[in-house]
């Protein structure tokens, strides 16, 4: 896995550069970013069960039909999958915070989950809104502690959520 800093060098050295003024620019950002970059990802570290929890009953609220029976999260293993599921795009989620790299997303959850969700009947649209609902608990949380600057919690903290979004939003697989 690599961070932006790495795959920043690594481009330069691919190219046989010196480091230019936007590469140091971007440097700079992420260094300038890194104290909200560790909040963010100590708080999904250590509230990382309650956010899955809040995300996943804001989107059984909105949509209760995955609940019922018939439902995509209808029985107990359903349930339990789902949930299962929220927690590793969570985690992976932090990974590519810390990392400043949502493209790390790609390798690591997004390539090939298109098949297997087909092949199970998944459909993506609630996986994608509980992803957004899970950003929209953490950036509430970090709010709640003290940072409040909200076009600093999108800029940052809602990058790799996002990423992930689009990536699933892309192949929203429907059962027929």
């Amino acid at each position: 896995m690599r961070d932006a800093i790495t795959g920043l060098i690594g481009r330069y050295d691919q190219l046989g550069r010196y480091l230019d003024r936007a590469a140091m620019d971007r440097i700079n950002t992420y260094y300038s970013e890194a104290e909200l970059r560790l909040r963010a990802v100590e708080l999904i570290n250590a509230e990382a069960t309650e956010i899955v929890r809040e995300a996943a009953q804001r989107l059984w609220l909105d949509d209760p039909e995955l609940i019922l029976p018939g439902g995509n999260a209808y029985t107990t293993r359903r349930l339990s999958a789902c949930l299962r599921d929220m927690d590793y795009f969570l985690r992976y989620a932090s990974y590519a915070l810390i990392a400043d790299d949502a493209t790390i997303l790609n390798e690591r959850v997004l390539n090939g989950l298109d098949d297997t969700y087909k092949s199970l009947g998944v459909p993506t649209g609630p996986t994608v809104r509980s992803i957004a609902l899970m950003a929209d608990v953490v950036c509430e949380m970090l709010g709640s502690e003290g940072l409040s600057d909200a076009a600093a919690l999108a800029a940052v903290v809602r990058v790799p959520f996002d990423h992930l979004c689009r990536g699933l939003a892309a192949s929203d697989v429907r059962l027929r």
